[in-house]
């Protein structure tokens, strides 16, 4: 021992320990404080991550949400539409049919009208040819006088008749 106690290399070998001791314990403070910040900072990144990540899950399950109940209420839309189409088309087709039996009643007042009107015209061209042929058989055969008579006969059936 006393030998390796004279030897310089002994003591340098020391003295390098020494000296690694001295400086292994702020540089592995510094190294392992760097490491523990960098898994610290690692960890904090992966939970702002993770959090992220939920708060996209939230958005995007409350976007799913909105959109089916978009959905919905455009199916409710498109329904409420349908629904007033039909109820539209019933409409127009019962003011079409009254408007189609009112036409079919004025044409059909038109052409009663029309045939009353007919018979009286036939009746009135009968009567005036009646009249005619009566004067003209009068004019014939009866005289002014008996003529005269039966104008004043006539006229008083006529009186009776209208009444």
């Amino acid at each position: 021992m006393q030998h390796l106690m004279e030897d310089p290399t002994f003591w340098v070998a020391i003295a390098f320990v020494i000296a690694v001791a001295i400086v292994w314990k702020p540089f592995s403070k510094m190294v392992l404080g760097g490491l523990d910040g960098r898994s610290e900072r690692i960890a904090n990144e992966l939970d702002e991550a993770r959090r992220l990540r939920e708060e996209a899950q939230e958005l995007l399950a409350s976007y799913e949400r909105k959109q089916r109940e978009a959905e919905k209420e455009a199916e409710g839309i498109i329904a409420a539409a349908r629904e007033e189409a039909e109820r539209l088309a019933k409409r127009a087709a019962a003011d079409l049919e009254g408007q189609v039996a009112r036409r079919r009643q004025m044409a059909l007042d038109r052409i009663g009208q029309a045939e009353t009107d007919a018979v009286r015209d036939v009746r009135a061209a009968a009567v005036d040819l009646a009249l005619k042929a009566t004067r003209k058989l009068l004019d014939e055969k009866i005289s002014e006088k008996e003529q005269a008579n039966m104008v004043e006969e006539a006229i008083g059936e006529i009186g009776k008749r209208l009444h």
